[in-house]
């Protein structure tokens, strides 16, 4: 089977990226015959590379609003079998010149099914609904809709959206290798020093305001009779955010740049518990974060936003309102102090983390490839 997947693609920083990279492997680890291409965006370079997964072909810019390259280097390839656009509204916006360069590869031989996965899912009540859910309604027009959740499988049944053309496939997880090393390798491996005291808090990922990580810092000030080190990686995308964790009176940790999700699984070995504190985006997503953290096999805490709904599924009593610092500060007390009881209660989390790890997921996506092709 060849398949040709429309993503970003490392190493652009980007958890789209990173998902099309995992998915790519494991498909390939199920049956090494499989070809994988990825037509990506032009953000890291615009020549051709490849690594040992895929064979990547920059060919449009992000918000792109004419694909005539994306057919044409389509063309010079050969067909695929199946075309599949990883789509997020934040690289490919709501145009409909998306649609229409899978349609037309599809009409001229070059892809025998098109469809793609939403990461994200707006409802009515998103801040661009005027656009996006007219993007949603043409979705009827492809063969296949893949979604990660089921807020986001039921908004678009909602919507109108054909429900036999929509397809739940969990996002991915990764079984954390680096549970074994000690505390002073994964910290060598990370390039920090391993003067790490007391409960061990880390919050990964990409430093944004709706991480909620101000919630969590007014939340620690109502702790100050316990004693942690908070630790919290990733990308700064609001200098903001920065300020606020650098001006803390608690031990902190900052890893303050782009991690692989490599990185980020040592990053989470580190850790005694995981902190969530994400705010509501206002529209359906899962967080690849959670899929991370699920996989290292620690405590949780996390929110009640939709992007963590899979989290508020198995684990309830492990969650807080958003932009709550009281109760996430009870509930992080709660953790350290019956921390036994915190990791039985996870059990079914990571029973979840077991039933998706990437091979199965990967195998879902070749099954529902295989039923289209028919």
């Amino acid at each position: 089977m060849r398949v040709g997947f429309v993503s970003r693609y490392p190493p652009v920083h980007c958890g789209i990226a990173e998902y099309t990279k995992m998915l790519s492997s494991a498909m390939r680890s199920l049956n090494p015959r499989t070809d994988v291409v990825v037509l990506s965006t032009n953000e890291f370079k615009n020549e051709q590379y490849n690594d040992d997964v895929a064979n990547v072909y920059p060919c449009y810019s992000r918000f792109e609003r004419d694909y005539s390259k994306l057919l044409e280097t389509l063309k010079d390839l050969g067909s695929v079998d199946v075309l599949h656009v990883q789509h997020e509204y934040g690289i490919y916006g709501s145009n409909r010149e998306l649609i229409d360069a899978l349609l037309q590869a599809k009409e001229e031989g070059l892809a025998r099914a098109v469809g793609i996965t939403m990461h994200t899912v707006d409802h009515p009540h998103s801040p661009r609904a005027d656009v996006t859910l007219k993007f949603q309604s043409w979705l009827n027009e492809l063969d296949f809709i893949i979604v990660h959740s089921p807020l986001q499988e039921f908004e678009l049944h909602i919507q109108e959206v054909n429900p036999s053309k929509v397809y739940r496939i969990p996002h991915g997880t990764l079984i954390n290798p680096y549970l074994c090393k000690t505390r002073e390798e994964l910290c060598r491996s990370l390039g920090i020093e391993c003067d790490l005291e007391g409960v061990i808090l880390t919050v990964p990922g990409f430093l944004r305001r709706d991480k909620g990580i101000d919630t969590l810092i007014e939340s620690l000030r109502l702790l100050s009779d316990l004693k942690f080190t908070l630790l919290i990686a990733g990308e700064p995308k609001d200098e903001e955010i920065v300020n606020i964790i650098e001006t803390s009176e608690f031990k902190t940790v900052l890893i303050e740049r782009y991690l692989s999700s490599d990185e980020i699984l040592r990053v989470v070995a580190l850790a005694d518990a995981i902190i969530l504190p994400y705010k509501d985006r206002k529209a359906y997503s899962v967080s690849g974060i959670l899929h991370l953290s699920m996989g290292s096999l620690k405590p949780i805490i996390g929110t009640r936003v939709p992007r963590l709904v899979e989290f508020y599924q198995h684990a309830p009593r492990l969650t807080v309102p958003p932009n709550d610092p009281i109760a996430l500060a009870n509930k992080i007390r709660w953790l350290v102090n019956n921390y036994d009881y915190a990791l039985a209660y996870m059990t079914e989390v990571y029973s979840y983390a077991a039933r998706t790890q990437w091979l199965r997921m990967a195998s879902r996506h070749i099954d529902t490839y295989l039923n289209l092709l028919k």
